[in-house]
């Protein structure tokens, strides 16, 4: 969890920033780049991400605890969709949590809340005016899944299909599903490659995005750094918008095959590569975080946090990073409960 928001707090002030805008934004206030801390400045530090964090409470000097992202916001409703529901809620669950807790959301998820909020059924809720429906939104919702059950791929990959309808279809879902499994994977593999495959095989293996993904590993032993990455994704997806699921994806996978354990280089260079850069950075983190564990994040990620984390849920702000282990950890025992029962 802690790589996981690393990666999208060192994104999201430098969100859809273009490779050379970041490039000499670094240049100008003398940052290394790709970045390996906080970035020391920002521009626009007044403004405000979701009418909570300044951009400044992104940068080295004004960072305490993490502060709000949608990324980060979605993993910990996970949490308590699973909590208040129970590890066999559903998509209608999923929906009754979206309306209590969310002021707002953004593209296949403003959608499916306003659905929601007309009298739409959770069912079809995502079928509605969405134009969004294989965007990078329920791809960054996966997270919750593999950490209420983690080393149990196909459990979390079930889990987060249980989430992604509400909001999405086809390749949207399987990119929530493919990265749910391969991060539930990550708790019981040595390499993030390796999570990576077991990832893919929990979805249609002639569903475009699993073959962009074996596209992404059958040429990423080849690409060194992130412009390498960026370069090949932008000749593959050509047109494709710059949230989309399946082009962020294999963003994702070249980071973690540049970087491979070492977080510090796997997030990096994610981020360097631009898109949605702070959603891949997180999902990079998490599933490489999964991998090393608390000891194998270097401190200067996670020292700033202060075990505090923030949301814009209503009623629902703020948080204790380590409780929020313990309360993961605790329904993460009741899915390995249950899955002992269904033997």
């Amino acid at each position: 969890m802690l790589a996981r928001f690393a990666g999208c707090t060192l994104g999201a002030p430098v969100e859809l920033w273009e490779v050379d805008e970041m490039e000499s934004w670094a240049k100008y206030i003398g940052d290394p780049f790709p970045p390996r801390n906080y970035w020391t400045k920002i521009k626009n530090p007044n403004h405000r991400r979701y009418g909570k964090s300044t951009f400044y409470e992104y940068t080295l000097e004004g960072m305490n605890g993490v502060p709000v992202d949608d990324d980060i916001t979605y993993t910990i409703l996970g949490l308590l969709i699973a909590e208040e529901h129970g590890i066999h809620f559903t998509t209608e669950d999923v929906g009754k949590s979206w309306v209590k807790y969310l002021p707002l959301a953004c593209t296949a998820e403003e959608v499916a809340l306003r659905n929601l909020r007309a009298g739409k059924t959770a069912m079809e809720a995502a079928d509605l005016d969405n134009l969004y429906c294989q965007w990078i939104g329920a791809d960054i919702r996966s997270d919750p899944w593999a950490y209420i059950a983690p080393g149990f791929p196909s459990k979390a990959a079930e889990y987060a299909y249980r989430d992604a309808y509400l909001s999405h279809r086809r390749n949207g879902i399987y990119g929530e599903m493919f990265f749910s499994a391969a991060q539930a994977a990550a708790f019981s593999v040595d390499h993030p490659v390796d999570a990576l495959r077991i990832g893919l095989t929990e979805i249609p293996r002639d569903c475009s995005l699993s073959k962009d993904i074996e596209w992404a590993l059958s040429i990423g032993g080849d690409i060194r750094n992130y412009a390498e990455a960026r370069e090949a994704v932008n000749k593959r997806f050509q047109g494709m918008s710059s949230v989309h699921t399946n082009n962020n994806a294999c963003l994702t996978v070249f980071g973690l095959m540049i970087g491979g354990t070492d977080v510090s280089k796997v997030i990096s260079e994610t981020v360097a590569m631009g898109l949605d850069n702070d959603c891949t950075a997180a999902t990079a983190g998490s599933i490489v975080g999964a991998i090393v564990g608390k000891e194998g994040v270097p401190v200067h990620w996670h020292a700033p946090f202060h075990d505090t984390v923030t949301t814009y849920m209503i009623g629902a702000e703020k948080f204790k990073i380590s409780d929020l282990v313990e309360r993961f950890t605790a329904v993460a025992e009741q899915t390995y409960i249950g899955s002992k029962l269904d033997i």
